[in-house]
């Protein structure tokens, strides 16, 4: 069985408690004997997942990021189709609240993300296959376990992808530095996907022109942008605040 590696105690809690089918090994830094190691070796032996406390050393070479001195070796994931998520939102009530990447290649940005997905109630992150971070170790890592809770799409036509939203009446709303609209004269209450662009490049032109509106985020200093992950965690609360409205 095809096994990939998480790392970090929340990233490795998420797995424990949503998906503890998938834990195969954990290995846990020498020294450690707090109230958080007992509470998930217990429950490794309760589900007899083995574990083994190891030298710092054996950690480092097994992941390349910070740790915090647990790693697990788990069963790769199902990865979620773009026909596995059309299907969900045609027979869901609730109206669709997307996140679209195009072109997010750092992983740190996508787990950041990621996270802030999670914690707003985004439905589903969704990139292209191509020229975009994916879900490796380090981004499940920063996403602080909201890898293991958020549905994450690779599609490999984006373009074809938002045209198929599009037809099940999801509003397109893209960020871009030049638009006339400012991110408080957006409508985000119905059904909306936002749709982020690459650090630094933006959007790609047939990403744009799918888009049913482009806003801007106001940026009254001296810098002009703002990082991918940060000016996406500013859209979505907006967002969620007029959600929760």
């Amino acid at each position: 069985m095809s096994q990939e590696y998480v790392f970090g105690w929340h990233a490795v809690d998420a797995v424990l408690k949503r998906e503890p089918e998938r834990l195969q090994q954990v290995w846990i830094q020498t020294g450690r004997q707090d109230k958080r190691v007992k509470s998930v070796t217990d429950t490794l032996d309760s589900l007899g997942v083995r574990w083994k406390v190891v030298h710092r050393r054996e950690l480092d070479e097994r992941v390349a990021g910070v740790h915090q001195g647990i790693v697990a070796a788990v069963a790769e994931s199902r990865e979620w189709t773009e026909a596995d998520l059309l299907a969900q939102l045609a027979a869901s009530d609730k109206p669709p609240f997307l996140l679209v990447l195009d072109g997010v290649t750092d992983p740190h940005n996508l787990g950041a993300c990621m996270r802030t997905a999670d914690a707003v109630g985004v439905q589903a992150v969704i990139v292209p296959k191509d020229k975009s971070a994916s879900l490796t170790p380090v981004a499940r890592k920063v996403a602080c376990g909201a890898a293991e809770t958020v549905p994450f799409v690779r599609v490999t036509n984006l373009a074809r992808f938002l045209r198929e939203l599009k037809e099940l009446g999801v509003w397109l709303i893209g960020t871009a530095g030049e638009a006339s609209a400012n991110l408080y004269q957006a409508d985000f209450k119905g059904p909306v996907a936002l749709v982020m662009g690459a650090e630094g490049k933006g959007m790609r032109r047939l990403t744009r022109e799918h888009c049913d509106q482009l806003i801007n985020i106001p940026m009254l200093g001296h810098v002009d942008s703002l990082n991918v992950s940060v000016a996406t965690g500013v859209c979505l609360y907006e967002a969620l605040r007029q959600r929760l409205g």
